[in-house]
Order: C-alpha cells, then sequence, then structure tokens
C-alpha cells in the first residue's frame, strides 16, 4: 500500500433501503432478496469527502433547478486527460451528456442507417449490443480470442465479417468484463483496418481511470486515428458517482461529434443532473490521490481473491484483470452446467453475480464478480462461493 493512506476502504457502508439497485434491486433481477450483491458495477465505497463536500455546498441555496456547463468543468476534464493519459484535448472537442450508455445508443443512430452492421467484441457488456438491436441495425459479432484467461482481439475474423453496410465498431477500452487494457500497438492495428474501411469506432473508455498498466485513449495515438473517433467517458466509475448522470463524448472531428450533437440534443441526453456538473468537476480536480489509493485497495483484493480461491476453491479460476474492480470467474473446470452453476451461486452460495452469457454467447459457464468492497465483506462472499464449488 501507499505510504500515508488517506482513504478508508475498509468503511462498511448500509446501503440497503436507500432505492439502490445493487441491493434493493435484487428481488426484481434476480428473483430473491437474500443475496449478497456483488454484481452492479458500482462500489460499496464512500464518494470521496472532496466531492461530497461540494455536492453539499451546493445544496445549501436549496434550489435544484436547470443546469448548464460551464469553463471550469471543460477544464476540470482537460486537465485530467492530459495529466492522466498524456491525451491534448480542447473545450471545443468535448460534449456533455447524460450517460454513457444513451451517448453509445446515440452514436449507433448518428453514425449508421436502419439494417446497417455494427462490430462488437464478445463478451463485452450487455448494452453495447442491446444498443445496436434497440436502433434496428445488425450486430455483427467479432469474438476475442482466449487462452488460459487471456483475452485478445481476432482480427482475421474482423476483417472477414466487414462488408459495405459496416459502418461502426463498438470498443470497450479497457474492457468489460474482461478486463484487458488495450496495447497501443492493439489500438493501431485495429484503427488501421477501420481507417481502411470507413468505419466509425466509438470508444467507452469509462474505466480508463481504474487500470493496472499503461493506459491509451485510442485517440490520442494519431490524427488519423482521432479523426475517425469519438470517445464516450465519465467520472462515474472511477469516483462512484454514477448515479449522478453526468458523461462526456470526445472528438477531435468535428463532423463526427456535431452529428452526434444532433442526436443528442433530439434525444434530450445532453441535460445534466444539477450535481452532475458539480462532482465531476470536482472529481477531477482533486482526485489524483483518491484515484491512486482506490488502485491500490482494489489490486489487494484482487490478488486476496485469487489467492483465496487458488486455496479453497482449485475449480473456479481467473486471470488478474488489466483493469477495472470485475473479475471475469470461470467456471468450466466444474463440469456444471451454466444454468447449474447459476442456480448453485443463487440457492446456495447466495450470492448475486452477473450472468456470464448476458456478456454474449461466449460467456458460458463465467459469470462476473465485482470485488470493490471492504475486505472483509469481500471475505464473507468468497467463502459463501467457495463452499458451494470445493
Amino acid at each position: 500500500m501507499l505510504n500515508k493512506i488517506k482513504y478508508n476502504f475498509d468503511e462498511k457502508i448500509d446501503r440497503k433501503g436507500t432505492n439502490c439497485t445493487k441491493y434493493d434491486g435484487l428481488k426484481k433481477y434476480f428473483g430473491y432478496e437474500d443475496l449478497n450483491p456483488l454484481w452492479v458495477a458500482d462500489m460499496d465505497f464512500k464518494t470521496p469527502a472532496f466531492i461530497n463536500d461540494e455536492i453539499i455546498k451546493a445544496a445549501q441555496n436549496s434550489v435544484y433547478g436547470y443546469s448548464i456547463d460551464d469553463d471550469q468543468t471543460y477544464n476540470a476534464i482537460i486537465s485530467w486527460q492530459k495529466n492522466r493519459h498524456k491525451w491534448d484535448i480542447e473545450q471545443k472537442n468535448i460534449y456533455m451528456i447524460n450517460g454513457v450508455v444513451p451517448a453509445y445508443s446515440a452514436c449507433i443512430e448518428a453514425y449508421s442507417d436502419v439494417d446497417d452492421e455494427v462490430i462488437v467484441q464478445t463478451p463485452v457488456y450487455p448494452p453495447l449490443f442491446k444498443s445496436v438491436k434497440a436502433n434496428n441495425r445488425k450486430v455483427v459479432i467479432n469474438e476475442l480470442k482466449e487462452k488460459d484467461g487471456y483475452y485478445t482481439m481476432d482480427l482475421e475474423d474482423l476483417k472477414s465479417k466487414i462488408t459495405n453496410k459496416t459502418k461502426i465498431l463498438c470498443l470497450c477500452s479497457p474492457h468489460n468484463p474482461v478486463g484487458r487494457v488495450w496495447s497501443k500497438e492493439e489500438l493501431e492495428k485495429l484503427a488501421k483496418i477501420c481507417i481502411e474501411n470507413n468505419i466509425t469506432i466509438v470508444s467507452d473508455e469509462i474505466h480508463s481511470d481504474i487500470t493496472f498498466k499503461k493506459f491509451t485513449p485510442i485517440a490520442s495515438i494519431s490524427e488519423e486515428i482521432a479523426n475517425i473517433t469519438i470517445t464516450l467517458n465519465s467520472a462515474g466509475k472511477t469516483f462512484n458517482i454514477a448515479g449522478l448522470n453526468c458523461a462526456y463524448a470526445i472528438s477531435k472531428n468535428n463532423k463526427i461529434l456535431n452529428k452526434f450533437k444532433e442526436v443528442a440534443q433530439r434525444r434530450e441526453i445532453n441535460s445534466i443532473n444539477f450535481f452532475g456538473y458539480i462532482s465531476t468537476k470536482a472529481a477531477y480536480e482533486n482526485g489524483h490521490i483518491y484515484v491512486d489509493e482506490l488502485k491500490e485497495y482494489l489490486k489487494e483484493n484482487m490478488n486476496f481473491t485469487q489467492e483465496y480461491l487458488l486455496k479453497n476453491s482449485h475449480n473456479i479460476n481467473f486471470l488478474l484483470p488489466e483493469a477495472t474492480y470485475l473479475l471475469w470467474l470461470n467456471f468450466k473446470n466444474t463440469t456444471l452446467s451454466h444454468n447449474n452453476i447459476k442456480n448453485k451461486l443463487l440457492t446456495q452460495s447466495k450470492v448475486a453475480l452477473n450472468d456470464g452469457v448476458s456478456f454474449g454467447s461466449n460467456g458460458d459457464s463465467y459469470f462476473r464478480l465485482n470485488i470493490a468492497l471492504p475486505k472483509n465483506a469481500l471475505l464473507v462472499a468468497l467463502e459463501d462461493i467457495s463452499k458451494s464449488f470445493k
């Protein structure tokens, strides 16, 4: 751990009864209420005080009317991307929206027509293909290649599936759920294919700050790549403020950004939560130490989980991720069917994990585990899981 610890990630937070999806939505989404929730990708850590203090200060005015953005919010985003990821952007490249998922859906409409093709690389965060279908486009699956738990892009398969109807490639970077941080070389090869085929890259980079190796925003690599790319991001995952609905799109190509703006305005997704602006600015202005300590704690939880499962449940395994606080657990060695694994998790282990099949057909026998919680609570969950899968 770092020498001087400023933030307490061991503190237990009671989130039940707060209209929290993760806890209060168990009956709705899993059919059971008495589960240990390790599914939704938010953290069971307090949002840091430097954000809470600004929210409380703003609330003292007791008026929560319509909001507009300001230069300070843009400057905070610009500075954060520069300092954390060596990416130079300007205010004119940024457009504020109320969430990455609605923005992603808007991108599908903006850069393709009905019945056009959109490439997604599975297993992947479910909205990345559900939104394609909802917009009446065709999903083209480019499965990631897996070897000993390590995933890479299958670019030969990708090239073989491109047609004159292929308009968009959805990039999840870092990747959710497999935890890859794509290397600069991988991204360059991917982008070259897209450039040659006039395909727009929509890059979901919402987990980019929770990385354990060098992260490269794809649009930062070259002017040519930036010219075909729109990037979607938010402080929501990093600072546990997803419920405040503030995100942003970035593109250095005016045509691409303006097309997105037209759809975003028509869909009314450019209206930001009053506290969203405040929290985003506070996060990016004051969050560097917090993020560094958070990542150290998450790494400890990941190592702890791996060691525990190796010792107590040999038939569950995973590769330590390069990013995110999400583990892609592999249950194949149990030799049980996917549905049997799911049933044991719910009725014997009493834990709620994300079903791997929801991430694509190559998610069979996988379940996603969220380890962003105090270590003592994580231990309880691991004990319950291992008892059912000895």
